[in-house]
C-alpha cells in the first residue's frame, strides 16, 4: 500500500477547557498511533496509508469532542502521488 503524508491542524473551540488542553491531546493520540509523524507549531504532519491516517483524523475528532471541544475545526492536506510513497523525509532531506 503506498504511504501519502497528511498534515492535520485541529482548532478547538470550548468555553470550558484550555484549548491547548485539547490540541495536546490529538498530538498524543498521533504519538501513540505509531505513524511516522512530526509536530510543528502549526500543524502536525503524519505519514501512513491513506486509510490508516483516515482512521487518525476520526480518532482524533472523536477524542477531541470527548475531551471538551464544544465545536471543532480539523484543516487536512493531503499529499498522495501516483506511483510510490509521499515521504515526509523527502520533503526534509534537503534541509537536514
Amino acid at each position: 500500500m503506498q504511504k501519502v503524508n497528511l498534515a492535520i491542524q485541529v482548532l478547538p473551540f470550548s468555553s470550558a477547557e484550555d484549548k491547548y488542553t485539547i490540541i495536546d491531546k490529538a498530538i498524543a493520540l498521533i504519538a501513540e498511533s505509531g505513524l511516522k509523524h512530526v509536530v510543528c507549531p502549526f500543524e502536525t504532519v503524519v505519514e501512513g496509508t491513506y486509510e490508516e491516517v483516515m482512521n487518525l483524523v476520526e480518532d482524533i475528532k472523536h477524542s477531541c469532542l470527548l475531551a471538551g471541544a464544544d465545536d471543532l475545526i480539523i484543516n487536512l492536506k493531503l499529499h498522495a502521488k501516483k506511483e510510490g510513497d509521499a515521504l515526509i523525509d523527502d520533503k526534509l532531506e534537503k534541509y537536514s
